[in-house]
């Protein structure tokens, strides 16, 4: 394949080697607070120097990002020069081991704490709902998330983007899918004035599109996935099954979460953690997995600190991570500090008491409701901040409290997030309502912004939605979207009423063989018949495979243009008709050809499955409403031959019953197809997925990282996955080359959602070459994938 060596370099030029693992709370902190924080980590710092936050830090420019050898702080640490060494002669200085500390510190990207800060901010998050009062509108039926961030005032608000850019943004964010060519034309052609609102509400209305996108953020965030650590010891379990219908039906959030916590059969397995071999550190055993996950899922709080010691990071200490945990705990559970036993025993305690508690006496069953029922009571307004704060920053890039599991850190704009967690009770908890709120503010339909990545919530402003990869899942999806190529099968255990709708009976062959005459048997070798079939649609289906084989052989047309054809009358081909099709009248053309050297049977059997709407579909098969004739059609012009109808064939002399099972099963794998995609999602992880940043999911994982590694450069630019991926819908494409143009620009809108510019379709059209290749098309795919225009959501 072609390999674009500057693309690769620049891709590898992002990362570094990942240096020794580093911990920021228990390794660094400890050094800078002892010799440097005294001078340098309040707001006011010597000679201008601060570290009080990330943020600072790097724009200080005393640290370079895995560069410790180029880093100024480095240099000065290590100095004997009096005038310039770092701490100053009168203190003492650095170990050699603190040294080597700060400088794989430094090399390891300067991790931090999220929301970390060495001087405190004397911030203390509310607990209870706030009431918020909103600007006055600047014009009536304006979103109220526009006059909180544009003050209500006329002609303050944000330039919106183009219908182009933010259908793209809309269907990627909502249901994690690219618009297909026919939706792209439906809704750029759309005249309605409240069009964009009209899209976010059919967007979300696609339950199972919904699912299926959303379901990776819940997965991540819930630990759950389809293999790993800890299933096959019983002690981790799927909650798949649970977790799908719960999406598919936009169960409350209040309902969804108390659920988990006091779980039933179908929903244990987030709570219960991983049973890890062996002698675990106390921190690490599964009660103490329980606190810190309700904590950081549900309230945005890091209790992983606590759980070891009183945090060094904000206010949480021991012996509330172990009442947390002594919630779930069917045992003593005896304290630990940094793993050694404190000699007492944890109470079972909710860390808000204000809002309510837990009674430590109770089973734990009833502990469990207990907590459930605090934890998602409309008084605890921490519970409704912390996932609305998580939707915003899903579809904004920035959290309005960042980062989101520092959920101590003063917003950038309070009245935003309790204004967005207050709608959320308000709308009885339906996440849809507010994922509609945010898609339709002009905030979320703003030109995109600048990464602000490393400023907490003091040092952000906002300027916009922020460009953001696309995840692995979206990715992988976007590859096969370009040739319809998604697996035909998924990984997650799912009920078959639910993923395939209310039809998941049993699909068999609904219509009939057809021939020009009824008595095949005697059929003379080299008999050659025209079959059509003619459709009008007043809105062309979304999708349109066709099932097809024939005895001996056939060709298939539509609308004049050559789609299949094949020579093996054992052979069962399924054939994608979705681009040929158009709005009106429709016409398909098969001619089938008998073989052999002497009389023989004959027949022809082809079966359109038409997706017509999300979840909807009509199948269209071969019988008496069929046309035949004995006279094929020159250069397609069907209205020059006598047509009459098709005759189905004497079912005892053809091979109708030995195919019939061939048949069904290709019928029901491509309804099935048609029906529900397979999505990435639902797949098992694979090296491609994790080199783009899925999880292992044996812990929680609230965000993925944002830049990007040598491993996904890698594997993005020569990958087997990837390449794999490309070669086969490179290979289904290039049947359907019929000019470069027009090619070129399917290409072009089905990737990137514009039309290539004249240098792009000179460059392509050189890629293709005069006579394409399956090699020079997956080159020019290829090309397009690694387009910022296809790697973002911008």
């Amino acid at each position: 394949m072609l390999r674009c060596s500057h693309l690769i370099l620049v891709l590898l030029s992002v990362s570094a080697t990942q240096a020794d693992e580093i911990d920021f709370a228990h390794d660094v902190v400890p050094v800078l607070k002892k010799h440097c924080a005294e001078c340098h980590a309040g707001e006011e710092s010597e000679g201008g120097f601060s570290f009080n936050t990330q943020r600072q830090l790097l724009g200080s420019g005393y640290a370079k990002v895995r560069q410790p050898d180029k880093s100024r702080i480095v240099e000065l640490i290590q100095s004997h020069d009096a005038e310039e060494q770092m701490p100053p002669k009168e203190y003492d200085r650095l170990s050699a081991r603190e040294i080597k500390t700060l400088q794989q510190w430094i090399a390891a990207g300067v991790p931090w704490e999220p929301g970390f800060r060495f001087s405190a901010s004397g911030y203390e998050p509310p607990l209870l709902p706030r009431d918020v009062v909103l600007p006055s509108a600047a014009f009536s039926g304006q979103n109220p998330i526009d006059r909180i961030l544009y003050g209500g005032r006329n002609g303050v608000t944000a330039e919106v983007v183009e219908n182009d850019v933010f259908l793209r943004r809309a269907y990627l964010d909502l249901i994690g899918l690219p618009p297909s060519l026919e939706e792209q034309t439906d809704f750029l052609n759309d005249a309605r004035r409240d069009r964009r609102r009209q899209l976010i509400e059919s967007l979300l209305g696609r339950d199972r599109d919904y699912a299926e996108h959303w379901i990776t953020f819940w997965n991540d965030l819930l630990r759950n996935d389809y293999a790993g650590t800890g299933y096959i010891d019983g002690g981790r379990r799927q909650i798949t099954a649970w977790l799908y219908e719960a999406l598919v039906k936009n169960k409350p959030y209040d309902q969804f979460v108390r659920e988990l916590i006091a779980p039933t059969a179908a929903s244990d397995g987030f709570i219960s953690g991983i049973k890890w071999r062996g002698t675990v550190n106390a921190s690490q055993v599964r009660e103490i997995q329980f606190a810190q996950n309700v904590a950081q899922v549900f309230l945005g709080i890091n209790m992983k600190c606590a759980s070891c010691h009183d945090s060094f990071i904000d206010r949480w200490t021991l012996d509330e991570a172990y009442g947390l945990a002594a919630i779930y705990s069917t045992r003593e559970l005896q304290v630990h500090r940094c793993d050694k036993p404190v000699g007492r025993i944890a109470k079972a305690a909710w860390i808000f008491p204000e809002i309510g508690d837990v009674d430590p006496q109770a089973e734990q069953r009833v502990r469990l409701q207990q907590l459930a029922a605090v934890m998602t009571s409309p008084r605890n307004g921490r519970f409704s901040r912390t996932v609305v704060n998580r939707l915003w920053h899903r579809l904004m890039g920035h959290g309005i409290v960042h980062p989101v599991d520092a959920m101590h850190t003063e917003p950038w704009n309070a009245d935003l997030l309790d204004y967005l967690a207050n709608y959320l009770v308000d709308q009885e908890y339906d996440m849809k309502k507010v994922l509609q709120l945010i898609a339709t503010s002009q905030a979320y339909q703003s030109r995109s912004a600048p990464a602000q990545d490393s400023a907490t919530s003091g040092e952000f402003t906002f300027r916009g939605p922020v460009a953001r990869h696309l995840t692995a899942e979206q990715l992988m999806d976007g590859v096969w979207s370009l040739a319809a190529t998604s697996p035909s099968s998924i990984d997650a255990t799912l009920p078959a009423e639910l993923y395939y709708g209310d039809d998941a009976s049993d699909i068999t062959a609904s219509g009939q063989w057809i021939w020009t005459y009824a008595n095949t048997a005697s059929a003379p070798a080299g008999e050659r018949a025209a079959f059509r079939k003619q459709l009008t649609f007043a809105k062309k289906p979304r999708g349109a495979v066709m099932v097809i084989t024939c005895d001996n052989e056939y060709t298939a047309w539509v609308n004049g243009k050559k789609v299949g054809g094949d020579k093996d009358w054992n052979s069962i081909e399924v054939l994608n008709l979705s681009r040929h099709l158009k709005n009106g009248a429709n016409e398909i053309l098969i001619v089938g050809r008998n073989a052999g050297a002497g009389p023989n049977l004959a027949g022809l059997y082809a079966e359109i499955v038409l997706t017509e709407g999300a979840n909807k579909y009509v199948r269209i098969a071969t019988d008496e409403t069929w046309q035949a004739s004995r006279q094929v059609p020159k250069s397609q012009q069907t209205e020059t031959v006598p047509w009459q109808a098709a005759v189905p064939v004497d079912q005892q002399n053809t091979w109708v019953a030995g195919s019939a099972a061939a048949i069904k099963a290709e019928l029901a794998s491509t309804t099935n197809t048609v029906r529900r995609r397979a999505r990435a999602a639902l797949l098992k992880s694979n090296m491609l997925m994790r080199s783009l940043g899925r999880p292992n999911r044996e812990q929680v994982v609230t965000t993925r990282p944002a830049s990007l590694s040598t491993l996904q450069a890698i594997d993005l630019a020569n990958g087997e996955l990837l390449d794999n991926m490309l070669s086969t819908s490179a290979q289904k494409l290039l049947p359907q080359f019929d000019n470069p143009e027009s090619f070129v620009r399917d290409l072009f809108r089905r990737a990137i959602m514009r039309e290539p510019s004249v240098e792009d379709q000179r460059l392509a059209e050189s890629i293709l070459g005069e006579a394409p290749s399956a090699e020079s098309v997956q080159d020019l795919l290829w090309l397009l994938v690694m387009l910022p225009e296809f790697q973002f959501v911008q």
